[in-house]
């Protein structure tokens, strides 16, 4: 029996979300009932009231980590947790498969048979983003249940699902509004990054102290935390974010009526003048491709670091006074946050995880630059496949470094700005130590490239995202030792608070420089992506 196309288009989009989509609910709920499960044996029965009181009043406590919620509670704790970084994950992860389920198919050719048949552009962008925002929407009803089996309030644990699903939906919304907007997959991309990127940082400035407060009324993470979940139960913010995205699917929808099939709103600039700079050889425009999107990245990168390195001096003192915190903190997996040196050497290790997804999604950008043809040209010239993708390897790799000292340099120029005592020796010796494991992601990225090119993200985050949430998960559960070995932090040193482990770091780039050859032996084999 033939389908009806509006069912085969919504199942096609299912078909095309369903795996990943898989993995985030799978994190998002795992994580949630991980914390809530072993909240008494990480925190014990009860939390000194003053102790409490105290962690919700510092403001780098409020910045970094959110404002503290009921933590004497264990449904309060686990939303502070990993309340965030839940979001973050449920955000960006729906925020590109939206971009790449529209846009990418766009460019890729893949909807001019779907545009020329009876549905209209609108209806096939209602039902790719139904599937998406479904997803967000079961993650959260999920969530709410496992927290309230495991015995938490039902009002509480329903309002962290339901605040968790409408970030998704907003990211969903955002998503599709971009690739309206934006001339190509890769300029969506990178707007839609930088909203939620914004939103990130006007949710912890907005922590910071009641003169920014208002800044978290703007979604996602904002409302998300204004909730209040286990506490006041407040659903008004629940409503604002949701609000927000009705309105964007609304202006989604009516902007997909007014541009051109593969072409956005927003038009280069017709009659300029060439731009030749870079165009001179293969390396060279692999630079070329790399330098817009790094930049945006360093700016992100480097605003976040100095923010860290601004709330040094607070929240060392504040650790070092409550040593119960600094423990509770250790145990999840943020050690040494009561001094400068195992302050900064702590959060050192969260940037490798986004300079290698950097370098994930350079190699991911070379592959659908493949698919959709735009390197037919280099390939029917005197260049073998072997050598472009060397040059992009090369350029992402190089990039790497660059965000690794602008990280460096702005933690310093911040710990410098409050009179924290950190060399900028010391942090530029911090933010390289974690270069190997990003570089790491970097040649599991070209290995997916040559075997497998739709897994190129997958792979190349699992190192730094995945190695990461393993140590979290094993110092939360105390698992045996040789489960921790198996994540490559476990064997990071902590510098600069610590010397460097030179051998483990050699092993981190023998291993990268192997995943990369394989793979570029793979590709140099394989067919061409279509």
């Amino acid at each position: 029996m033939t389908r009806p196309a509006g069912t085969a288009v919504s199942l096609l989009a299912a078909r095309g979300i369903w795996r990943p989509a898989l993995v985030v609910t799978g994190v998002t709920v795992g994580m949630s009932a991980l914390v809530v499960g072993t909240y008494a044996h990480t925190v014990g029965e009860g939390m000194d009231a003053s102790a409490l009181e105290a962690l919700a009043r510092n403001p780098a406590i409020r910045t970094l980590f959110g404002e503290p919620v009921a933590l004497d509670t264990a449904g309060g704790f686990t939303v502070w947790r990993t309340g965030l970084v839940l979001a973050v994950l449920l955000t960006v992860w729906s925020l590109l498969a939206t971009v790449r389920t529209t846009r990418g198919e766009e460019e890729a050719g893949r909807w001019g048979l779907l545009l020329a048949g009876r549905l209209t552009p609108a209806a096939v962008l209602r039902r790719h983003l139904a599937p998406l925002m479904a997803t967000s929407a079961l993650a959260g009803t999920l969530l709410a249940a496992t927290l309230t089996i495991a015995g938490t309030p039902w009002q509480g644990a329903l309002l962290h699902g339901a605040g968790l699903a409408s970030a998704g939906a907003f990211a969903a919304a955002v998503g599709a509004v971009v690739v309206q907007v934006q001339p190509t997959r890769a300029g969506a991309t990178g707007t839609g990054l930088a909203v939620l990127g914004a939103g990130l940082l006007a949710r912890m400035i907005g922590d910071a102290g009641p003169a920014s407060a208002w800044l978290r009324w703007l979604p996602p993470y904002g409302p998300l935390a204004l909730t209040r979940p286990y506490h006041d139960n407040r659903w008004l913010p629940l409503l604002v974010s949701l609000t927000a995205v009705v309105l964007l699917t609304g202006a989604a929808l009516a902007l997909c009526r007014r541009r051109d099939v593969g072409a956005g709103l927003l038009r280069p600039p017709a009659g300029r003048a060439p731009r030749r700079g870079l165009l001179g050889s293969v390396p060279a425009f692999a630079v070329r491709r790399t330098l817009r999107p790094l930049a945006g990245w360093t700016t992100g990168v480097a605003a976040y670091f100095l923010l860290i390195g601004v709330l040094a001096t607070s929240l060392t003192g504040f650790l070092e006074e409550n040593p119960a915190f600094a423990d509770l903190s250790a145990q999840a997996g943020f050690g040494g946050l009561d001094h400068v040196r195992g302050y900064v050497a702590t959060l050192f290790a969260l940037l490798a995880v986004p300079i290698g997804a950097f370098a994930t999604a350079r190699l991911n950008a070379f592959v659908g630059a493949e698919a959709a043809g735009r390197l037919t040209l280099l390939r029917a010239g005197p260049v073998s496949r072997a050598r472009l993708l060397a040059a992009e390897v090369g350029s992402a790799s190089a990039a790497t470094v660059a965000l690794a000292l602008a990280a460096g340099l702005a933690t310093w120029l911040g710990t410098a700005l409050v009179g924290a005592v950190l060399p900028l020796a010391a942090a530029l010796a911090g933010t390289l130590n974690v270069l190997p494991l990003a570089l790491l992601g970097a040649g599991a990225a070209t290995l997916a490239v040559g075997a497998a090119p739709r897994l190129v993200a997958v792979l190349g985050m699992l190192p730094t995202a995945g190695g990461f949430l393993l140590t979290v998960v094993a110092e939360s559960v105390r698992a045996p030792a040789w489960i921790g070995a198996l994540s490559p932090y476990t064997h990071l040193a902590a510098v600069p608070d610590a010397a460097p482990n030179w051998t483990a770091q050699g092993v981190l780039l023998a291993a990268a420089a192997a995943l990369a050859s394989v793979g570029g032996w793979a590709y140099d084999r394989r067919d061409l992506a279509g």
